[in-house]
């Protein structure tokens, strides 16, 4: 070979070559969020608009839980999805000293109530639960209390003292406001009109297997309790149960499993709505990496799938794809 034709080999294989572009995400598909870690999803809708309530996952290498903030999205076609950026801090709660925990929003008497768990100061020592309050849904949002709505100290019976997480709220037909919440026990009790009060006792409804991140909704005559559960004797991971009941306060029946657990994730969490007459189940799974950060316990990444019901009201098990919504919508029943 001669030293021209070496030369211009040596050249070729030095040459990069292009890589093959990457498949494009397709709308609607899992995660919903591929730039930041997102948990807890509760979403509400406000006319044509889903808006999305997420706890924000900043745990770096060697941490679990690392959670400032709560963010938004929202979307008129469950396939596009808009960032609104934080909406609170916990360190707006004055009260409260970190852990920017589950959440849920809901509209009421002409402003968006906003309910979060987190953890208290010395005063009241444990998990507790605040309530915010604005005129948009994409804040900001302001302490509506001053002090925190549920403490560990108003649910003695508990294990521990990050039992009281996770509040689920939902408006009955009457206009009454109801709140469940827990870990390990799962309880429910009356709002009073102002939002920011319990009115009457605290009841405790614990379904089978219940572990946590109750959420409450109905369609038509039949109420739903979702919640994260954990058969410890069968289980590693925590799936989705549910349980149904003819009115907010029971009789609940146990309907079994409604999703298997969370790719790579310890917790999951759900979060249902019916919007624009379909069904959805947000979850969160730990299948997502940005950068040199995978999907870990603090790492979350939130999905959303079709739900749907059979004749008789219960509903159909949910599989967790990386298609999520990106079809056909789902038709409605």
């Amino acid at each position: 070979m001669t030293s021209f034709r070496l030369l211009a080999v040596l050249l070729l294989a030095a040459t990069p070559v292009a890589a093959a572009p990457a498949d494009p995400v397709r709308p609607g598909s899992n995660p919903i969020v591929r730039d930041t870690f997102t948990a807890d999803p509760a979403p509400l809708v406000v006319g044509d608009r889903l808006y999305l309530y997420v706890g924000h996952d900043e745990a770096q290498r060697d941490e679990m839980f690392t959670m400032r903030e709560w963010l938004v999205y929202s979307t008129t076609d469950m396939k596009h999805w808009t960032a609104h950026g934080p909406i609170m801090n916990v360190k707006d709660f004055k009260w409260a000293k970190q852990d920017a925990w589950a959440s849920q929003t809901i509209f009421k008497n002409g402003k968006y109530w906003f309910y979060a768990a987190v953890e208290h100061d010395a005063t009241h020592p444990g998990k507790a639960i605040g309530v915010a309050v604005s005129h948009s849904p994409t804040g900001p949002f302001v302490d509506a209390k001053g002090s925190a709505l549920i403490t560990n100290q108003m649910t003695p019976k508990g294990p521990h003292s990050w039992e009281d997480i996770d509040p689920t709220v939902f408006t009955d037909g009457d206009g009454t406001t109801w709140i469940a919440w827990g870990n390990r026990n799962c309880y429910i009790a009356k709002l009073k009109p102002n939002m920011i009060e319990i009115d009457g006792p605290i009841r405790e409804i614990t379904p089978p297997h219940f572990e946590e991140g109750p959420w409450l909704h109905n369609r038509g005559a039949t109420y739903y309790l979702t919640y994260a559960s954990l058969d410890r004797s069968t289980h590693r991971d925590e799936r989705i149960s549910y349980a149904t009941a003819p009115s907010i306060q029971g009789p609940w029946t146990y309907r079994g499993e409604l999703t298997g657990s969370g790719k790579y994730s310890f917790t999951i969490h759900a979060g249902i709505v019916e919007f624009k007459r379909n069904w959805y189940i947000f979850l969160h799974n730990a299948a997502l990496a940005i950068g040199d950060l995978n999907g870990a316990i603090g790492r979350r990444a939130v999905t959303v799938e079709h739900l749907r019901y059979n004749p008789d009201g219960t509903m159909i098990p949910v599989v967790q794809t990386e298609a999520g919504v990106s079809g056909d919508p789902a038709k409605g029943h």
